[in-house]
């Protein structure tokens, strides 16, 4: 086994604190990744405070160097800057995971941490530590051209605003309305203006209008002004909702043009209701997406290093997590914190 120190929550709404743990020795196919920075999401912050499994060490967006390579591994050599998401193995045979898109596996994928591993049946943890353990078909080069900080969330954040957009045909000559600017939402909206469509920002408040059109934004609608939401009747193609508040879809769908979709993925608390009405008038669509497979998520790493596309980032010292942690529930970040994973082992 090999020994990996992490921040780990010990009991439910816990602190986090610095704590020792196992993982295994490298499998044939495994990679050793040491963790050099580490995006925190929404989800973390919902483990820690809601969840049911503990001890966890939460960190499903990584980014860091190879330090070991199973004996079968060809694709990386110690050394390798590479990046980690919320999907660290599948059962590989099933007809979503044969089609490269191991986030729909039909036995369900491992997740990064929160899970048990299939392999070797050990519960996984996160990527608030110093070292992962996992195989290397799930480890992803990170391009030269993304600063790996910044790039981290793309491994969570990135994925799951680029799949949905990318397979739904934002592009030219589409209207595209991003829900929400926060974790997910300014980074779909950096997304969506680079794949070439015209860009709507909506935002409950008007401070953030400037912002938005310096991230590619080419109106922004403020959700919370009636009038203004009635003008936008029929004028969106794609309408990717990204808040994980509790809120009503209608005003979206009223905003879709025929045959237009809303997608979500944030996940609000409790059920969202839609009027059969609205789907049916227009033959509208209202669909979700989540995470990507491993073709998805290469392919989003090089479009973003094509782009020059990152997370806007806060970076924090693994010292500060629990600072951070607070205001993420505040909503007091701009836009994504992460964790200076490497300040642990300086001195």
């Amino acid at each position: 086994m090999r020994n990996a120190d992490g921040w780990a929550a010990l009991h439910r709404g816990g602190p986090l604190e610095p704590w020792s743990f196992a993982r295994r020795d490298l499998l044939a196919d495994d990679v050793a990744v040491r963790i050099d920075y580490c995006g925190i999401c929404a989800s973390d912050l919902a483990a820690i405070r809601h969840g049911s499994a503990f001890p966890v060490v939460p960190g499903h967006e990584m980014t860091g160097e190879i330090t070991a390579v199973g004996s079968a591994v060809t694709g990386f050599r110690v050394g390798d800057q590479v990046a980690v998401g919320n999907i660290i193995d599948s059962c590989g045979v099933c007809p979503p995971c044969l089609a490269g898109r191991e986030n729909w596996c039909e036995q369900f994928p491992t997740l990064t941490y929160g899970n048990t591993d299939r392999k070797d049946g050990m519960p996984t943890r996160g990527g608030y530590s110093s070292e992962y353990v996992l195989p290397a078909r799930f480890t992803y080069h990170l391009p030269a051209a993304l600063d790996p900080a910044a790039a981290a969330p793309l491994m969570c954040a990135g994925v799951t605003t680029y799949v949905p957009l990318k397979s739904r045909g934002a592009g030219p000559g589409r209207t595209v309305g991003i829900v929400g600017m926060g974790g997910l939402g300014h980074i779909a909206l950096k997304i969506a203006h680079h794949l070439g469509a015209e860009v709507v920002q909506f935002t409950r408040t008007a401070d953030k209008a400037d912002e938005a059109r310096a991230l590619g934004a080419d109106d922004v609608v403020v959700s919370t002004d009636e009038k203004a939401m009635a003008r936008q009747k029929g004028r969106f193609d794609l309408i990717l909702d990204t808040v994980g508040a509790r809120h009503s879809v209608e005003p979206y769908m009223t905003a879709l043009a025929m045959d237009g979709t809303l997608c979500l993925v944030g996940i609000p608390q409790g059920n969202i209701e839609v009027s059969p009405l609205s789907l049916i008038q227009g033959a509208k669509n209202l669909a979700g997406a989540g995470s990507g497979g491993t073709a998805e998520t290469r392919e989003m790493l090089d479009f973003c290093a094509g782009h020059g596309i990152t997370a806007d980032i806060e970076l924090v010292r693994p010292d500060g997590i629990g600072e951070a942690l607070d205001r993420l529930d505040r909503n007091d970040v701009r836009y994504r914190f992460v964790i200076d994973m490497a300040a642990a082992r300086r001195p």
